[in-house]
This record gives C-alpha cells, structure tokens and sequence, in this order.
C-alpha cells in the first residue's frame, strides 16, 4: 500500500510541477489546504477515489496512469484535449448569413444600374448595419459576449452615416450627436455584463470555503488530548497504588 501512495504521490507531483502550479494554488482550486497537498505528493495519503478522479481528470490523464510508475506525461499527453468542433461549423454559416446580405446588395445595385442607370451605392452602406443586425443575431446564440460590445458600435455608427448619406440634401449631420448617449450605454452595459461574473467567482469561492471546511486532519489536537489522557491515567493509577 505504501508502494501505491509514493507512486500516485511521485505522479501528482509530477502533473502539478508539469501545470506549473505551485501546492497553495492546487489548494485553492480543490477546495484543501497546501498541507494536505504536500502529503498526497509524498505519499503520507491520498485522497478518495472521489477527489482522484476529479484530479486525473484536472491534469487530463487516466486514474490506471497514476498508478502505475513511469513516465506520467506521456500518457496525458497522447490525449487530446477536448476542443469545440461545432466552432468552425458555426462561424461558416454566420458567415453565409452576412455573405448573404452583400450578395443581396449587389444584387440590388445592379438591378438599379440595369434599369434605371444609376449608381446607387447606398446599396452597399445599409448593408454594414444590416451585416451587423445578423452578426448580433447569430452571437446572441452561438457567440461570446465581449463581441457584442464591437458589434453594437459599429451597428450605432454604421446606421447614424447611412441616415446621414440617405437625407444629405437635408444637412442632418446633427445626426451623429445621437451616438455619443447610445455608444456610453453600450460602454456601460459592457461594463455591467463584466462584473457579475467577476462577483459570481468570489461568491462562489467564498460559497465553497464556508461550506467545505479545509480538509486537514487536526493531527496536533489529537496529540495533545493523547498525550492529556496519559498524563490522567499515569495520575490515576498512581492514586490508585497509594
């Protein structure tokens, strides 16, 4: 069994080292203290079978590798880590969508030229906020949330110029004092979408150390009462001879 703890502990510290992370930053991910750590590294204990597994699956390897001694990294190497297939296949139809939109510009364009012999390149300008209604739409599903914040400013920018450039024979380029208020909203809603998260990871840490207490053995106390309950047997049977 002692055999079995040296060579799960060599292989954990093995993976810990390879991570490059130090026993206090383990700690805090698993929710133990650095002791604790120490002692699973130089194989004093291990942790349950539970907390092996989330760790093997931490460092990417396989529980059988922990415990058979050798040459840990390349078994967690030879696997792939897991990587989001669907992201190519996402980002060629978003990009149908938006391709889709100038295809109809173009096509709008030349009917104009065609028929009515002018050069409508207006055509081309609604189609960028129009492009940007699409890409709003399909990262609102598929996309992440720090492109929102570029999306909708081009979109506030994009459509203020195209008014503009539809009316110019109105002189309404007061127009673009409208997206002053409208970019700071969108700053500020950045900004608001950015904190919760930040305070959902401290609530939920701070969640985590109150509900799990440090998982350390309180090896000192029990010493001391050991060592208290010799001392009251030693003066009892002492009593009791006199």
């Amino acid at each position: 069994m002692e055999d079995i703890n040296k060579i799960i502990g060599k292989n954990l510290l093995i993976l810990r080292k390879n991570a490059k992370l130090t026993q206090m930053e383990l700690a805090e991910r698993f929710n133990y203290s650095d002791k604790t750590i120490s002692k699973w590294e130089s194989g004093e204990s291990l942790p349950n079978i539970e907390i092996l597994y989330e760790l093997a699956k931490f460092y990417n390897t396989t529980l059988d590798a922990l415990t058979v001694e050798g040459d840990i990294l390349a078994t967690s190497e030879s696997e792939p880590k897991p990587k989001n297939k669907l992201f190519p296949t996402r980002l060629i139809i978003t990009l149908l969508a938006v391709s889709a939109v100038w295809l109809c510009a173009t096509v709008l364009f030349v009917c104009f030229k065609i028929i009515y012999e002018r050069n409508y390149g207006m055509f081309f300008l609604w189609a960028i906020p129009i492009s940007c209604v699409v890409l709003l739409i399909f990262n609102s599903i598929w996309g992440r949330s720090y492109l929102l914040f570029w999306i909708l400013s081009v979109l506030i920018w994009s459509t203020l110029m195209c008014i503009h450039l539809q009316l110019i024979q109105y002189n309404i380029w007061i127009i673009y004092i409208l997206g002053i208020p409208l970019q700071v909203a969108v700053i500020l809603w950045a900004a608001l979408l950015k904190k919760p998260r930040s305070n959902k990871r401290k609530k939920k840490k701070t969640d985590d150390n109150t509900s799990q207490p440090t998982k350390e053995r309180p090896t000192e106390n029990i010493n001391i009462k050991d060592k208290d309950n010799k001392i009251k047997e030693a003066n009892d049977t002492a009593k009791q001879e006199k």
